[in-house]
């Protein structure tokens, strides 16, 4: 059967940073090609994806993932009733989302204070709280919002309500339905119910380094203002780690997928390829654009990629990190751009080639010189007619339904 996947291909320079730490506050890093190398790991790039989600569509195509869902809930039923207090509607809201997704719904505990029982006893309540994160979109919020407001309108006991097996069955269709662009495309899992887990349409892996790495470390030091010129020296030292990288990163797009996600529980006449457009326009453009922020007001590492290669093909997706399993040697004066782009140029047609993995199409936006070598392997095109091509492709690959 044929399908619709897109494989985005991305060298990237960084220069000294350290955009992804791992537990000792180093830069992450991997052996591959029997080499250490820079690693940025797939979930920071997600998180920064998503968040540029932000500027890029409109919060009802999103969701929020949180522990705080009460809150969160509880603020929707609070705009549509004023009349409500949240410790009223707490209750309520904790009984929906635990019916709606089976997750464990408890006040958390109050960290001690040190001040005494008196004290504790005049702070505010806590709303309740899931013991993992949550991940809902804004119409499922919306959904399971309408459904508390039935119960307190009743002003049915919470536990009560929830148990009948309509409501029941509402709450959990609602967290089954509607899927957010984000939750579509990185999925969703939750631990006490399998039901409402979402398989994610996006593969994005760890980012890598093209050629070796060491980490260095800055020593700094800090003045304290207000010293006078008897007290010299400084009010702080320490260090921070960093490595700079020319990297190349990788995500493929199941596209069938994400349109079942984005489909999920509607009925025929709802159901829309516009969505599907929408969703892979904006990732391509989030994951092109966005940068993970660990150190970056340290560091200033605000670059953009120096080439992105998409690919669109009607069997599975292709990775071409093999290009670099030899890291790229640093010419004279080159730096590794142009050698990771000559590594690309040569792995990918003979990848292509021996397997029969040729693309129904390529796009390449590429910037200076140095990309020179990945010319022949596709439509040479800017970054805004990148995303208004491929989604113009992928629409016409679902048939432009709707």
């Amino acid at each position: 059967m044929s399908r619709t996947i897109l494989d985005v291909h991305i060298l990237q320079t960084v220069p000294p940073s350290n955009i992804n730490r791992d537990d000792t506050g180093a830069p992450k890093s991997a052996v591959f090609g029997g080499v250490r190398r820079s690693r940025v790991s797939s979930q920071a790039w997600k998180r920064a994806t998503r968040t540029a989600f932000n500027s890029l569509l409109n919060p009802a195509e999103l969701g929020v993932r949180t522990k705080k869902v009460v809150e969160v809930l509880t603020e929707r039923i609070i705009a549509r009733e004023e009349s409500l207090t949240a410790e009223q509607v707490w209750p309520m809201a904790a009984e929906i989302v635990q019916a709606a997704t089976g997750a464990k719904i408890e006040v958390p505990t109050r960290k001690a204070s040190g001040k005494g029982k008196a004290d504790e006893e005049t702070m505010e309540p806590l709303a309740p709280q899931s013991s993992y994160l949550l991940f809902l979109s804004a119409g499922q919020l919306d959904a399971l919002a309408g459904l508390a407001i039935e119960g307190l309108a009743r002003k049915a006991e919470p536990k009560i309500f929830v148990k009948e097996a309509d409501v029941k069955a509402r709450a959990k269709k609602a967290a089954a339905t509607r899927h957010s662009v984000d939750i579509a495309l990185f999925g969703r899992m939750v631990a006490d119910n399998a039901d409402i887990n979402v398989d994610a349409a996006v593969q994005v892996a760890h980012a890598l380094s093209v050629h070796p790495v060491d980490i260095e470390s800055d020593y700094f030091t800090a003045v304290d203002d207000q010293n006078s010129d008897a007290e010299p020296g400084a009010g702080m030292i320490g260090t921070v780690d960093f490595n700079s990288a020319t990297l190349y990163r990788y995500a493929a797009v199941d596209v069938d997928l994400l349109a079942r996600n984005l489909d999920a529980g509607l009925s025929d006449d709802k159901r829309t390829g516009e969505p599907v457009r929408r969703a892979v326009e904006a990732f391509l453009e989030a994951f092109s654009l966005s940068m993970p922020t660990g150190k970056l007001n340290t560091f200033g590492n605000n670059t953009l990629p120096d080439a992105v290669i998409v690919k669109l093909r009607s069997a599975r997706p292709v990775s071409f990190v093999g290009a670099f399993e030899s890291p790229v040697i640093q010419e004279a004066s080159e730096g590794h751009v142009h050698g990771a782009c000559q590594a690309l140029a040569s792995h990918i047609p003979a990848v292509e080639g021996a397997f029969g993995a040729v693309a129904d199409q390529t796009w390449v936006v590429r910037v200076g010189e140095q990309t020179q070598p990945l010319t022949g392997l596709g439509d040479q095109v800017n970054l805004r007619e990148l995303v208004s091509q491929v989604g113009e492709a992928v629409a016409g690959r679902l048939g432009k339904r709707g």
